[in-house]
C-alpha cells in the first residue's frame, strides 16, 4: 500500500486536500488580512510563468501594456448603473487621507481629512479606462485602441479560498475600442481563443469555451464568453472571460468618434480578464495525493537536481558532477525556451529535498549519489509517474548523456500526459442524457460518487422565466456555466421550460 506524502487525500476531503497542497508546496500563506494571501516564491513563480506566456499571446493580438491607478472616483462607477450595481457589494472604499491618535494609543481617521469624493479600490477598470478612451478617441483614425494592464484587484469577498476567491488578486485585463460592433465581437472571440489555447497548451487544462447565459453576464455587458474547466471533484471553474460591451460604456462615458462621413457615433468596447484563479485551477486539475504536479510549460523549475551529499570527501566531486549536468541541461530547449534547471545545494537531507520537490510538483527530479557518479548515471523521478506497480517510488537509473539528450522529449511527454488525463476526465463526466428536472436532481444527488456536469437542452428563457430557472438551480446549489460554442445543435425540449430548445447549456456545481 502506497504511503502518500500528504496527510489528507482527495477522496477523504477535497477542500482540505486543496489547502494542504498549497501549504506543503510552499505556494502561499495567510497574510493577516482576511481574504488576502502572501504568494511564496513557488506559487508566485508559477504565476510569473503564466504571466509571461499570456503576455506573449496578448502582444500578438496587437495590444500594448499600460497601467492605470488603483483608486477610481466613485462618480466613474455611477455613470453606468448596471455596472455599479453588479460590483457595489464587493467594493472597498477609501474615505479619508489621514489618521490621528485617538488618545487611547490607537489611530482613527481624521474628520478634517475626509475626501470630497470617495475613492473605490479597483475592482475592475472599465470605468477609469473608459474615461481615458473618451480623451484619446476623437476620430475614426484613432481606432482601434487596444491596451492591456497587469494589476491587482480588490473585491471584498464573503467566503474566501486561496487563489480561487480572494479579496485581493492579480490579473491581466484587456480593454479595447472599435468602430463597429462586428469588429468588436470578432476581437472578443479572439481573446476567448487566446484563453482557450493558453489553458490547454500551457496549463494542460482542457476547457469548454462558450457564451454565458444572460443571468451570468458581466455587469453592463451585451455578451460574456468564458472558458470552463472541470476540477477533480467535478466542480466547474470559470478560468477566463471575454466581454462584448457594445456601446453601453461608451454612451455612459462619452467615448465617441467622428466617422468617415463626419458624424459622431459611440465606440464599441470590449474587455477580458484572467487571474491568479488559474493557479488554483492548476492545483485542482493536476494535483494528487503527494502534492502538486506542475505542467512543464508553467513550472518555474522544470528539472531539479538533488546531489546526495554525505558530508565527506566525495561531496565536492559530486557537486562538480551535478554542476556539469546542469550546464549541459540548460543548453537544451523545450517548448521553444532553454530548460529551467535548478541545482539544489541547500543544507537539507537529500531525501527531505526530494519529497519537498515532489510536493511542489517539479516535473523532473534528478538524484545523484556516489554510485551514480561512478557509473556516469543519474536517478530520475518523473512527477507524473511517481510509483512503480509494486507501490515503490519509481527512480530510474539513466545514463547521464541519455538524460540530457532525452530531457526535452520527456518534458513534452509529461505535458501531454497531464493534458490527456484531464481531458479524459472532462469528456467522461459530462452527461448528455438528462432530459428533465428529476433527472437533473438525481444526477447531482450522486455527484460525490460520480462528479461531473450536465449538458442539457436549453430554450434560452429570459426575464421572469429565467429568474424561475435561477431559483430552481439555486435550491440545488447549481449554476449555468456556458453554452458551448462547439456543442451539437439542439434537437429537443428545454429541461427547464419544456419549450423547444435552441441550444445546449452546461449545468454544474462551481467554485
Amino acid at each position: 500500500m502506497i504511503k502518500h506524502a500528504l496527510s489528507v487525500t482527495r477522496a477523504q476531503n477535497f477542500a482540505e486536500w486543496y489547502q494542504t497542497v498549497i501549504a506543503e508546496a510552499d505556494m502561499a500563506e495567510e497574510s493577516g488580512v482576511r481574504g488576502c494571501m502572501v504568494m511564496r516564491p513557488w506559487g508566485y513563480g508559477i504565476w510569473e510563468r503564466m504571466q509571461r506566456l499570456i503576455d506573449d499571446r496578448i502582444r500578438t493580438l496587437g495590444y500594448d501594456n499600460t497601467y492605470f491607478p488603483l483608486f477610481i472616483p466613485l462618480s466613474y462607477f455611477e455613470k453606468e448603473a448596471e455596472h455599479v450595481e453588479g460590483f457595489a457589494k464587493e467594493m472597498a472604499v477609501v474615505t479619508h487621507h489621514r489618521l490621528i491618535p485617538d488618545g487611547k494609543g490607537g489611530l482613527v481617521p481624521d474628520p478634517a481629512a475626509k475626501l470630497e469624493e470617495p475613492l473605490i479600490v479597483r475592482p475592475t477598470s472599465e470605468t477609469v479606462i473608459g474615461a481615458a478612451f473618451a480623451r484619446w478617441i476623437q476620430s475614426w483614425r484613432d481606432l482601434p485602441v487596444q491596451i492591456n494592464q497587469w494589476a491587482n484587484v480588490v473585491r471584498w469577498e464573503m467566503r474566501t479560498r486561496m487563489f480561487l476567491r480572494t479579496s485581493e488578486f492579480l490579473w491581466q485585463e484587456g480593454h479595447a475600442a472599435y468602430a463597429s460592433a462586428e469588429q468588436a465581437k470578432a476581437e472578443t472571440a479572439k481573446a476567448l481563443e487566446l484563453y482557450r489555447s493558453f489553458a490547454e497548451e500551457c496549463v494542460a487544462m482542457p476547457v469548454i469555451a462558450g457564451e454565458k447565459p444572460e443571468n451570468e453576464r458581466f455587469p453592463g455587458a451585451v455578451e460574456t464568453w468564458s472558458i470552463e474547466a472541470m476540477m477533480q471533484d467535478g466542480k466547474a471553474l470559470q478560468a477566463g472571460t471575454s466581454h462584448f460591451l457594445g456601446t453601453h460604456f461608451a454612451e455612459a462615458q462619452n467615448i465617441r468618434f467622428q466617422n468617415t462621413e463626419g458624424q459622431f457615433e459611440p465606440a464599441n468596447t470590449i474587455s477580458w480578464g484572467m487571474s491568479t484563479r488559474m493557479v488554483g485551477g492548476l492545483i485542482m486539475t493536476h494535483g494528487d495525493d503527494d502534492g502538486l504536479r506542475v505542467p512543464p510549460q508553467v513550472a518555474p523549475w522544470q528539472i531539479v537536481i538533488v546531489p546526495m551529499l554525505r558530508d565527506n570527501d566525495e561531496d565536492a566531486a559530486l557537486i562538480d558532477y551535478c554542476s556539469g549536468l546542469r550546464d549541459e541541461l540548460v543548453k537544451q530547449s523545450a517548448f521553444g525556451e532553454p530548460l529551467r534547471v535548478l541545482l539544489d545545494l541547500k543544507a537539507t537531507k537529500a531525501t527531505t529535498k526530494r519529497w519537498n520537490w515532489i510536493k511542489k510538483g517539479a516535473p523532473i527530479v534528478i538524484e545523484v549519489g556516489g554510485r551514480d557518479m561512478a557509473g556516469g548515471n543519474v536517478s530520475l523521478i518523473r512527477r507524473d509517474a511517481l510509483y512503480r506497480e509494486d507501490g515503490k517510488l519509481d527512480s530510474a537509473v539513466v545514463a547521464k548523456n541519455d538524460c540530457v539528450a532525452q530531457s526535452a522529449a520527456t518534458l513534452a511527454e509529461i505535458q501531454h500526459g497531464l493534458y490527456t488525463q484531464a481531458k479524459l476526465r472532462l469528456d467522461g463526466n459530462i452527461a448528455t442524457d438528462v432530459t428533465d428536472m428529476d433527472g437533473l436532481k438525481a444526477f447531482f444527488a450522486d455527484s460525490v460518487e460520480k462528479p461531473g456536469w450536465v449538458l442539457a437542452q436549453w430554450s434560452k428563457p429570459t426575464g421572469a422565466a429565467l429568474d424561475k430557472v435561477e431559483e430552481q438551480l439555486k435550491a440545488l446549489k447549481l449554476t449555468l456555466r456556458n453554452t458551448p460554442r462547439d456543442a451539437a445543435p439542439a434537437d429537443g425540449t428545454c429541461i427547464f421550460t419544456g419549450a423547444p430548445a435552441v441550444e445546449r447549456v452546461l449545468i454544474a456545481r462551481a467554485y
